[in-house]
């Protein structure tokens, strides 16, 4: 009786599991437009209060993942130069939740003090047309402090925009890893 108990929440995870996988492959809307150049604008928090320390992390991770991915210019919030840019895309981003963690508890347990961030990303073109919108969670649940769910963030916005505005058409799809 007891290995069916254990066989019927083994089989409840793992239809959740897949579930959760099928759902979040539904909220990709590839898109045929490429581009070498696109520009972050400022993190938006505006009904959320997060600390500073967060918003100038989530905005310079950002960048700097962007970077690595292989665009060929990164453009910031104001720069001029982003107006002559052939295929930009923009990335608009608004934090639409935020839940401080704490270091200590993650150290001493691994069920509690996880920090977690949740970023609506929108990707438009020059002319405002949305391409792309998509809600991005970063995460730090066992190590590490907590300005690495900044990091996390970075990580999975910057792996979007490599897959749908990056790869060129006739590519395997390998994403740059470094």
């Amino acid at each position: 009786m007891k290995n069916f108990g254990l066989f019927r929440t083994f089989l409840s995870l793992s239809a959740f599991f897949f579930a959760s996988v099928a759902v979040n492959a539904a909220k990709e809307q590839p898109t045929d437009f490429k581009a070498h150049a696109i520009q972050v604008l400022a993190i938006q928090s505006d009904e959320i209060s997060v600390p500073e320390e967060f918003q100038v992390a989530l905005y310079e991770n950002l960048i700097h993942q962007l970077e690595q991915r292989g665009f060929q210019r990164v453009y910031r919030d104001g720069d001029r130069n982003a107006s002559g840019a052939n295929n930009l895309v923009v990335l608009h981003c608004t934090v639409r939740r935020f839940k401080a963690g704490n270091e200590m508890a993650r150290q001493v347990t691994t069920v509690a003090g996880a920090t977690s961030v949740s970023i609506h990303c929108q990707f438009t073109n020059e002319t405002g047309q949305s391409l792309l919108e998509q809600d991005i969670t970063g995460k730090v649940r066992f190590f590490g402090g907590n300005l690495r769910a900044t990091y996390d963030f970075a990580k999975k916005a910057s792996k979007i925009a490599y897959k749908n505005f990056l790869v060129a058409s006739g590519s395997n799809g390998q994403y740059k890893t470094n």
